[in-house]
């Protein structure tokens, strides 16, 4: 199983008031059900004030690489970074679990 984290950071200017965060935060939450290689997905709001906190982080479970790979490409997925390029930076991992 590979478990894949992103964590992503607003630019300049940008926060929860601005209807693109929420825009991008809406369709994050619909990742998992519109993507059928994901097995589980989790997503949410940073709740930490500390300057290194990432606003913003999506979760998924999914079976191998393979499957990852298919998760990349797939429509529903490269609207959603559409919409999240548009307004942060990211830093992302997949790790073996």
């Amino acid at each position: 199983m590979i478990r894949h984290v992103v964590l992503f950071k607003f630019k300049s200017g940008i926060d929860w008031n601005d209807p693109r965060a929420v825009a991008a935060e809406r369709t994050a939450a619909k990742v998992g059900s519109e993507v059928p290689e994901v097995s589980e997905w989790r997503y949410g709001r940073n709740v930490s004030a500390r300057d290194i906190a990432y606003d913003f982080l999506v979760e998924g479970l999914l079976d191998d690489m393979e499957k990852v790979d298919s998760y990349l490409v797939h429509p529903f997925h490269q609207e959603a970074i559409r919409q999240w390029r548009e307004i942060s930076e990211w830093v992302m991992v997949d790790v073996e679990v």
